[in-house]
């Protein structure tokens, strides 16, 4: 059996998102899917997985709503165990920004643009212009594009932090990217009322762009939110490059972990062969030092 993940996203405005959960919930449970959904007031952002049937039904259903018609889906290979349960949740936001009462509504600002052919264009045709990864550290560590700026962020909501470190690149051409582009549609925004004069989005994301140009410009592996952790396309290529490095010994890796002192669980690469070293277990390569609360902890003794 063939199972497939879907991930998408729309800013539309929702008046009762408790209506759409509950709607959501009765048509995911009766197709047996399972993944994570957040519904608000602004939209939708969602990734399930589940046969290619129930998916193929999974779609009909949601745009039989007219505002979710014109839905982009991007669609990879599952492995039939990438979610443990399904969630659907109600929130303030579909993402998370921490901008206090800064509402930024996509529908109304946000960047550009532009297609993975165009960007494709614009890299072989050496266009000036600068790739701005709106993801975390421990997310572009394992892959990024060539040559793009990686802000040092360890969550989306210090965006504001990202502003400052790209001062400098206010006029010029900025393009964002994200895992699916539900990020860069409010990060391109947030850029355009901070002063920034020309700047552009990745529409669908890297995940769209690496399966119209598998190994070409970026390089390493996707960090996707599911069991799979990272993914990429013909990875068994010559063209396909490693970029990740072991927290560890610093050897090539792709290979994600989470710290076994359950009161830390810190997200690193460690090397198969430090794993082996240590029973398969996985503590922090200098010490534990922050729990997930970000209270001081006591470093494990291995």
């Amino acid at each position: 059996m063939k199972y497939v993940i879907i991930l998408f996203y729309k800013y539309v405005h929702i008046d009762d998102p408790e209506a759409v959960k509950k709607q959501e919930m009765e048509v995911c449970e009766r197709l047996g899917l399972r993944g994570r959904c957040i519904i608000a007031s602004e939209g939708i952002n969602a990734t399930f997985e589940g046969t290619r049937e129930s998916i193929g039904e999974y779609i009909k259903e949601l745009e039989k709503d007219k505002r979710f018609l014109g839905t982009h889906f991007k669609l990879s290979f599952g492995t039939g165990n990438s979610f443990p349960r399904l969630s659907i949740r109600v929130r303030k936001e579909i993402v998370s920004l921490g901008l206090g009462n800064c509402n930024l509504d996509p529908n109304k600002i946000s960047g550009k643009r532009v297609s993975p052919e165009e960007l494709h264009g614009w890299i072989k045709n050496r266009r000036e212009f600068y790739i701005v990864d709106m993801r975390n550290v421990y997310e572009h560590k394992v892959g990024h594009f060539e040559n793009s700026i990686l802000p040092l962020i360890e969550n989306f909501r210090d965006l504001p932090k990202i502003v400052k470190q790209i001062a400098h690149l206010k006029n010029k051409t900025v393009l964002t990217v994200c895992t699916g582009g539900v990020r860069c549609e409010k990060a391109s925004g947030f850029l355009v009322t901070q002063g920034f004069t020309d700047v552009y989005q990745l529409d669908g994301g890297i995940v769209s762009y690496m399966k119209k140009y598998p190994n070409e410009d970026f390089r390493g592996k996707l960090y996707v939110f599911d069991g799979r952790v990272t993914m990429g396309f013909y990875t068994g290529d010559v063209k396909h490059k490693v970029i990740g490095r072991c927290d560890a010994c610093s050897e090539q890796s792709e290979n994600y972990v989470n710290c076994a002192n359950p009161v830390c669980h810190r997200h690193f690469i460690n090397c198969k062969n430090c794993l082996a070293k240590n029973n398969g277990e996985a503590f922090c390569p200098g010490g534990c030092v922050l729990s997930r609360h970000g209270r001081k902890i006591s470093p494990v003794q291995i």
